[in-house]
């Protein structure tokens, strides 16, 4: 049975301001640099308005890297590059460096893929009508993609939830750490409880946004 006052709801609160934080600054930096990254890797790819097979290689081995290291792993990997960021190892802002480092790559192929659905017809039309590369990738194939953008960002949100209770495990903070110290340690299990059902409130909410602006934004 659920024994709410074995519950601090201050440090539950706490708690989930930090996942907070920690998710929306590393999605608003995620969804920039992802999104640069999957640019690029789709215009430097064979046959595309950038084609350049040195700089696709190198992107793709990046990408492919870091979105191949579990997040657990990469995190410890990242301590020294943190620590000489952030200055400290330990708490939200010190989380960022690896959040965003290991989703960023994962989103990357998601703008990949999304820009590969788009008809290549639309582009060879652009073309013919003397639109310039700058013209076709801001005017065409982003607003084409848009659907599957949106899509995509909603899935790595929800990734970036998971990666940020991994990240409290080793003193990040957040609902992570509150469920693995105050609820597993401590042996009560109403915390992991309850910091379960707030993470999977955030899943349920970013989930329903996401379809929402992709159904509402699909002209399919």
């Amino acid at each position: 049975m659920l024994l709410l006052e074995n519950v601090n709801w201050v440090n539950m609160w706490e708690a989930t301001a930090e996942t907070v934080y920690m998710s929306l600054i590393a999605l608003l930096f995620t969804f920039i640099f992802g999104t640069i990254l999957g640019l690029l890797l789709f215009l430097t790819a064979r046959g595309q308005l950038w084609q350049n097979k040195i700089v696709h290689s190198i992107i793709a081995a990046y990408v492919n890297i870091f979105r191949s290291i579990p997040f657990i792993i990469l995190i410890v990997l990242l301590v020294p590059f943190t620590s000489a960021l952030v200055g400290t190892m330990l708490g939200p802002s010190a989380a960022l460096p690896a959040l965003i480092i290991g989703a960023a790559p994962f989103y990357a192929r998601m703008v990949e893929i999304a820009l590969r659905e788009i008809d290549k017809g639309v582009i060879e039309a652009s073309k013919a009508m003397g639109a310039s590369n700058s013209q076709i990738i801001f005017k065409v194939l982003i607003p084409e993609s848009v659907p599957a953008l949106i899509s995509g960002i909603t899935v790595t949100a929800i990734a970036l939830i998971g990666y940020t209770a991994m990240a409290g495990v080793i003193g990040a903070g957040g609902l992570g750490d509150l469920a693995y110290r105050d609820g597993f340690q401590r042996n009560n299990p109403d915390i992991t409880l309850i910091a379960t059902m707030i993470v999977l409130v955030f899943v349920f909410v970013l989930q329903f946004i996401g379809d929402y602006f992709t159904n509402k934004l699909d002209k399919r």
